[in-house]
């Protein structure tokens, strides 16, 4: 009634697709800014509007701890709370519970945990985390899932058949019919984890799946290689999400394997640290090279930011620690982000689309400091793995 996907055009294994919600249109495959606390930072909606944003992404464990799920649902819901009239989607909080390593409790009924802000102590059950993002009210809804250290077979076997038995909690309790809960894929780099979690899970027969645990640590051919076997287990005809990745060459890489749409808060945090996105890699904004650097940031980028301001104004405001500068370059990064998603899709349509991955990954350079985190993951694979 309120949920449909339409698979519009393949190209080799990438997908041009919508997927209609209560609160409109996703042309996928499609990018979703983060607005951790019912915020994208710095920005207000008309940005996200007049950048193109079609889907951003809330955080339940943020937004039960603070302003408090309950309280939302007394506005009329997340919509009219953040003045966002586009579709919003919730993940459950999971990996932000796990990732409390030293002060969270696991077991068969859920997990306890202690909030980051003052301390107290939670239960996150299935159950109760239904209950939170139904009362918050964003058209796409994550069930609870185990995000378990990528490399540990194991715990990873463990954690799986927790995750599926939580979907299927999760699946019992979920009533709102205006709400599409999607299924999580989980089961680490291990391929045969990965197709079991898919198939279990399309038993279910959720309206959309995404795939989780992943850049968590793994080197990116373990992502890659992970997204290899991990689609094509998946429904064909359901919306794939990929949780948690935005590096430009890690969504292009992606699509060319089949994934849909994505979130990431990386273009906000780097921006806030100046840090721009260009087709040729990112831009340390704080560099003397660009002190008396008349260009935009793009010469073809059609953002506000790089209509009005140059390369010398920008240093200036990031290097005076003006407030302006984070804002003026949010603004930059994630228009960049929604105009990647624009080319992808306008490639796919044409059937081009492996010729523009070959064209953006050739002129993309990735940053010494991904280059670092890349060696650090490996050399980290390296040790253990047998």
């Amino acid at each position: 009634m309120y949920f449909q996907f339409e698979l519009k055009k393949t190209d080799g294994q990438a997908r041009r697709s919508v997927f209609h919600t209560p609160h409109g249109l996703i042309e996928m495959p499609a990018f979703a800014p983060v607005g951790t606390q019912a915020n994208v930072k710095t920005l207000e909606p008309r940005d996200l509007h007049d950048a193109g944003a079609q889907l951003i992404l809330a955080n339940t464990y943020h937004l039960y701890l603070r302003p408090g799920h309950t309280l939302i649902e007394r506005m009329g819901g997340l919509h009219k709370f953040m003045r966002w009239d586009g579709p919003i989607l919730t993940d459950s909080g999971g990996y932000q519970v796990f990732s409390l390593a030293d002060s969270r409790k696991l077991g068969e009924e859920g997990v306890v945990f202690r909030s980051h802000i003052d301390g107290s102590t939670h239960h996150f059950t299935p159950e109760k985390v239904m209950k939170i993002e139904q009362a918050l009210g964003p058209d796409i809804a994550m069930v609870l899932d185990e995000c378990p250290p990528p490399l540990d077979r194991a715990y990873n076997e463990e954690a799986l058949a927790r995750t599926h038995r939580w979907a299927e909690r999760c699946k019992a309790v979920h009533t709102r019919r205006d709400q599409a809960l999607f299924g999580i894929v989980q089961g680490g780099v291990f391929a045969d984890l990965r197709v079991q979690s898919a198939e279990f899970l399309r038993g279910l027969d959720f309206p959309g799946y995404a795939i989780g645990g992943l850049a968590v640590g793994e080197t990116k051919e373990q992502m890659y290689a992970t997204l290899d076997v991990t689609c094509p287990a998946m429904p064909a005809d359901k919306p794939r999400y990929l949780m948690g990745v935005g590096a430009p060459e890690d969504i292009v890489e992606a699509v060319a394997r089949g994934v849909d749409f994505f979130d990431c808060v990386l273009p906000t945090r780097i921006a806030r640290n100046g840090q721009l996105l260009t087709p040729d890699g990112r831009m340390n904004m704080r560099n003397a090279q660009y002190a008396e650097d008349p260009r935009p940031v793009q010469a073809d980028c059609t953002c506000y930011t790089c209509r009005t301001f140059s390369r010398a104004y920008l240093r200036h405001l990031y290097k005076a620690g003006e407030i302006s500068a984070l804002r003026l370059g949010t603004i930059h990064n994630v228009h960049f982000m929604l105009e990647l998603m624009r080319q992808i899709r306008t490639a796919i349509e044409a059937g081009r689309f492996d010729a523009f991955r070959i064209d953006f990954l050739q002129r993309f350079r990735i940053t010494d400091q991904a280059k670092r985190h890349e060696q650090r993951a490996l050399r980290k694979a390296n040790r253990e793995q047998p």
